[in-house]
């Protein structure tokens, strides 16, 4: 199988057509946890399949995400990114405006710049839904939106902020993060009863009114060093909390990311993919 490798701010991907694959969503899942694996396979935290649509006059491209773990995820900012990049770096696609299908709708990605490998894309992540039942979230007596609700996680009460940006987040804030605790506090909060779909959780450091550091547990992955999803999700729990404002620069582990929203409208993100290499991969025996 044909695959490309991207990064977006070191959240990498490998990217492939549907077409050469010929596998149902099993099939499919299997061969992600295959080739993510980072010791027996590839190595990648997630695999975006992707094909051009047939008749359909609102996009361009389909794409289908699979984390590491196998499971399906509905959107992936970074993920969606790395894709753009590739179908503008191989040639299919001349336009400087791509139209992606996704589980979670439409997502538009407009070139900004391109320097040697990496592309900085405008990208629209939707709005975002605070509403409890449709992130979803199952909580009693949680305020709609969730911001700032104390929940209780084992034996301990941790203040969360509910959000989905097309899939479930759940945002924290720390007044150091480099000692929040993300490799113990991650796991608990993706697989907390109150997610019947599981999350994803952003740990977030306020640093001014228009500047956030955050570090990101990611649903069937782990930690990563960025989310394009999970850093649109902090920036619209820093405006909810009324900790910050648009525009709001996030601070990954390897470099930023912008996001702009006015509370009513898409938030629109703009970030980097970067390409890494391409090959051919040898589907392993079982």
């Amino acid at each position: 199988m044909e695959f490309a490798k991207l990064h977006g701010l070191g959240n990498d991907f490998l990217v492939s057509s549907l077409s050469r694959t010929g596998g149902a969503d099993r099939s499919l899942a299997s061969l992600a946890v295959d080739i993510c694996d980072r010791h027996l396979g590839v190595g990648a935290d997630g695999i975006v399949f992707y094909e051009p649509t047939v008749g359909d006059s609102d996009a361009e491209i389909s794409a289908l995400i699979f984390n590491a773990d196998g499971s399906k995820a509905e959107m992936s900012g970074n993920g969606i990114r790395c894709l753009a990049a590739f179908l503008l770096l191989s040639g299919q696609f001349s336009a400087t405006v791509l139209r992606i299908r996704t589980v979670s709708g439409i997502k538009i990605f407009s070139l900004k710049d391109k320097t040697g490998n990496v592309y900085v894309f405008d990208s629209s992540m939707g709005r975002p839904i605070t509403e409890p039942k449709l992130v979803p979230v199952r909580l009693d007596s949680a305020p709609s939106p969730i911001v700032n609700h104390a929940l209780a996680v084992g034996s301990e009460v941790v203040r969360v902020t509910i959000c989905s940006m097309g899939n479930p987040h759940c945002s924290t804030f720390w007044q150091d993060l480099e000692h929040a605790p993300v490799d113990a506090l991650g796991p608990q909060l993706e697989r907390h009863v109150a997610f019947p779909n599981r999350t994803n959780v952003e740990f977030i450091q306020v640093m001014d009114r228009h500047r956030i550091r955050v570090k990101f547990w990611e649903r069937g992955v782990g930690r990563t060093l960025a989310s394009g999803t999970g850093g649109s999700a902090a920036a619209t729990a820093s405006i909810l909390n009324g900790f910050a404002e648009s525009p709001i620069t996030i601070e990954t582990e390897l470099g930023n990311l912008v996001a702009v929203w006015d509370l009513q409208g898409e938030l629109m993100l703009t970030g980097p993919a970067e390409f890494i290499c391409k090959g051919t991969y040898a589907t392993r025996a079982k």
